[in-house]
């Protein structure tokens, strides 16, 4: 297995490479402006650490989100992308298991990441590994009685401390595609099924058709 991970669903635009047994190397930028511009040199730049060529790459995987559509796509896209190009298996991972299983935790907790416009993407945890909730999007004050006190990790949790009163700080901030990787790596292993690369918005797009739109082109 050659497995090559990227996630672009948080402002972290992050890739690793692992090879079955472990991680080859890792690349992760914060710049939540410029997905776009750092994804291929950073996926560049993670081959050439390890040593590896492209053409090596045996699976796909890529973090889903939930995140903002227009970071979030330019992951998706590429993972589609490489997958045609090099005839391989493309899977997705929600962005959240990944922040999750790079805390290490043992214990019940929560994942919150920054969604913009006061609110939060999140989800409960029964340990780094098991998922107890589907992602959601909520706003943080209507989360106080469910969070207040638990252990949380994610840049959400870190700017919302007033409710995830139990944010652990010295835990994962943004994603790291070392840990999607070795999530898929271990899941792959184990015969799991993982997600189809499609991405996990959570809203509904900020583009909308104008209501009571009027047709003005002549019939």
């Amino acid at each position: 297995m050659l497995l090559l991970a990227l996630d672009t669903a948080t402002p972290a635009v992050t890739v690793a490479l692992h090879d079955g047994t472990g991680i080859l190397a890792e690349s992760r930028q914060v710049d939540a402006r410029r997905h776009g511009e750092l994804l291929l040199p950073a996926v560049d730049w993670v081959l050439a650490e390890a040593g590896r060529k492209l053409d090596e790459v045996s699976e796909i995987v890529v973090g889903v989100g939930p995140g903002p559509y227009t970071g979030l796509r330019v992951g998706l896209v590429t993972a589609a992308t490489f997958g045609a190009v090099l005839d391989v298996p493309v899977h997705g991972l929600c962005t959240l298991d990944g922040l999750a299983y790079a805390s290490g935790l043992t214990e019940p907790f929560v994942v919150a990441t920054d969604a913009r416009r006061k609110e939060v993407y999140w989800a409960r945890y029964a340990d780094a590994r098991t998922r107890l909730t589907e992602p959601s999007v909520d706003r943080p004050a209507d989360l106080a009685d469910q969070v207040a006190g638990v252990p949380a990790v994610g840049a959400g949790a870190l700017l919302y401390d007033t409710v995830f009163t139990g944010v652990r700080r010295e835990g994962p901030e943004h994603q790291s595609a070392a840990a999607l990787a070795a999530l898929a790596a271990e899941k792959l292993a184990a015969g799991e099924e993982l997600l189809p690369p499609r991405p996990l918005y959570l809203r509904r797009p900020d583009a909308q058709v104008p209501a009571n739109y009027k047709v003005v082109t002549p019939k």
